[in-house]
This record gives structure tokens, sequence and C-alpha cells, in this order.
């Protein structure tokens, strides 16, 4: 019997949790500007616009020193919480997992803020590893867009 694993990870940074939190809901277009050596595209490709839950957008990124593509749409978004459900509906990492869910939480610090990625899963198979170097690419995007932030 398949069942949903979660993995998560977490760092500190020095922007402001609204700015941070912004930038991903908001801002995707400006993505391989922002993190340009791990998040190499993305492209609108259904929906209203870049903010609108339900948007479906097609990215291209380096995980593990490999190029990927995938599509994700943004499911829900929590302006209060500070959170976004990104739901993945198509790509590499859809060959070794039934389903994924990239979940974005920003929380407000003394001197900037946590953010936590969590990562919810159904492998296809026992033999698929856990996704260790999805979670770096999380973290590695997170500090890349915070440096972004900060210097401009």
């Amino acid at each position: 019997m398949a069942q949903i694993k979660r993995m998560e990870c977490q760092l500190e940074i020095k922007s402001s949790a609204d700015k941070f939190f912004d930038a991903y809901k908001t801002k995707a277009q400006l993505m391989p500007k922002m993190a340009n050596q791990i998040v190499r595209d993305v492209k609108l490709v259904e929906g209203s616009g870049w903010d609108s839950e339900s948007s479906v957008r097609q990215w291209y990124f380096v995980a593990g020193g490999k190029l990927e593509t995938c599509k994700e749409m943004m499911e829900k978004v929590d302006d209060k919480d500070r959170t976004v459900v990104y739901k993945l509906v198509e790509g590499e990492i859809m060959k070794a997992f039934k389903s994924w869910n990239s979940i974005l939480n920003v929380m407000p610090m003394r001197e900037g803020s946590l953010v936590k990625w969590t990562m919810e899963f159904e492998k296809q198979n026992d033999d698929v590893p856990d996704p260790v170097k999805y979670g770096e690419f999380l973290t590695t995007w997170a500090k890349n867009v915070d440096t972004y932030l900060l210097n401009v």
C-alpha cells in the first residue's frame, strides 16, 4: 500500500517574510534572474496570470547537477500565513513519484525570516530514493532569491 511521505527543509534568511513570499507568489517570471544558476527558465502555460491560483508554469531547472523540467500548478495561496502549495503535474520528477506537492511557508523572525519547504510525495515504488536532491534544490533556490532581494 502506497503512502504519502513528507520531507522538510528550512533555512533562515535575511529578507523580510513579506518580500520573500511576494517574490515566490507574484514574481515567478523573474526567478531565472533571481536564481540564474539553478532556475534556467520559466513559462506560463495555462492560467490568467503568473500569480493566479490554478496557473500552470513550465520550469527548467538544475537539480543534482542535471537540467530538468516540470510543470507545476499553484494550487493554493494563503496570504495570511504566507504559504503557497505547488502541485507538480508533469516532468522528470513524476517518473519517480506518483504525486508531488511542494509547500512553501515563510515566517517572520525578529531579524529576517524562516523559510520552510515541505515536500509531500508518493513514490512510484520502494526502489525510488528519497528526494534529497530536490530538497537541496529548494534550499539553494531560496538562498539565491534571498541574496537577490537583498541586493536590489
